[in-house]
């Protein structure tokens, strides 16, 4: 037993170390990498000794290139990483199969946990089966609620996007709008779909899909200019990602539209303008918290079989954000982990 505690209190040591160094210069633009995480536990591990197992997780997500919500992710899982003693690898692609196949190459290099994402659930199920006949414990992010339990996860961590566009419906009809564009920047992502459907179920006006190419984002204000344009009754726009709400800002400012621009997803931009007025309110899902539950949550079933969320997802939003509350997360969406 007091073996047991001293392994503890050296533990504790790590921690402490390890969340000192990691929380410090994180930036907008995603902070640190997994690099720097993997030093910061190294420089731990030298004050104090490391009692737990040494394990490989590795992340596959459906993120296309340059989407910040990604880069919070990230930081969420690399910061527990270093924490909890692992090595995490992290990989992406857009494209269904693509992301399939990366799972793939990650049951090949045996790593001991995976975490994916279920925006193309079709494409990934067969990745999803093999990792659990190779005995690799899987848990679903951000996307995909519906399937993870019926794919073999072990839990599901992000929002309900159905009940998330619920909330924008109805967040609307306390605004009093009375028209809504609803961007869809990934063809196929059924959350997407759900989003924009849920805001249509609460809301009390008329809701429009607009579908853009999310990887150019020249098209994107382009489309949402020339929606704005051609129909000036249009008084709220709603883009399901934080780099594409000044897309939309400045698609506003181009047409001559006074429509209102909300959006799904926080970072450092649309914080800043939440405060300035230029957006009306965010739909914040925690990304930073869905990558570290995943990884935190994955330590605890390989060294104590724990299991979070008795077969339901265990929800990190959606939370509203307006100006009001803009001010006091400024702090954590200039780090990174906001």
């Amino acid at each position: 037993m007091a073996r047991a505690r001293t392994g503890v209190r050296a533990l504790g040591a790590v921690l402490a170390a390890v969340l000192g160094a990691t929380l410090v210069g994180c930036s907008s633009t995603g902070g640190k990498r997994a690099e720097d995480a993997r030093k910061a536990a190294q420089n731990a591990r030298g004050k104090a000794a490391v009692t737990t197992p040494r394990w490989t997780f590795a992340m596959v997500t459906h993120s296309g290139d340059g989407d910040t919500f990604w880069d919070i992710v990230q930081n969420g899982a690399e910061e527990a990483a270093a924490k909890d003693n692992i090595d995490f690898l992290y990989a992406h692609s857009d494209e269904g199969q693509q992301q399939a196949q990366l799972v793939d190459s990650y049951i090949s290099k045996k790593v001991d946990a995976l975490i994916v994402t279920l925006a193309k659930p079709d494409a990934m199920k067969g990745a999803v089966a093999k990792a659990r006949k190779a005995g690799i414990p899987v848990i679903t992010v951000n996307s995909g609620s519906e399937q993870s339990k019926a794919f073999g996860a072990l839990t599901h961590i992000g929002q309900d996007e159905s009940v998330a566009g619920e909330a924008v419906g109805e967040e609307l009809d306390v605004r009093g709008k009375k028209k809504a564009l609803c961007v869809l920047h990934e063809q196929g992502n059924v959350g997407h779909e759900q989003r924009c459907a849920g805001a249509a179920k609460t809301f009390g006006g008329r809701m429009q899909n607009l579908y853009v190419d999310g990887t150019n984002m020249p098209d994107v204000q382009a489309s949402v200019e020339a929606k704005l344009q051609a129909d000036r009754s249009i008084d709220a726009v709603v883009t399901l990602g934080a780099p594409f709400a000044d897309a939309a800002v400045q698609a506003r400012k181009s047409a001559g539209s006074e429509a209102e621009i909300d959006t799904f997803d926080l970072n450092s931009k649309v914080a800043a303008g939440l405060e300035d007025g230029s957006l009306g309110f965010a739909v914040d899902q925690q990304p930073y918290l869905q990558g570290y539950e995943a990884v935190d949550l994955l330590w605890l079933y390989k060294y104590n079989a724990d299991v979070l969320g008795g077969g339901r997802p265990v929800l990190t939003g959606p939370q509203i954000i307006t100006r009001k509350d803009a001010a006091e997360l400024a702090e954590y969406t200039d780090r990174g982990t906001r």
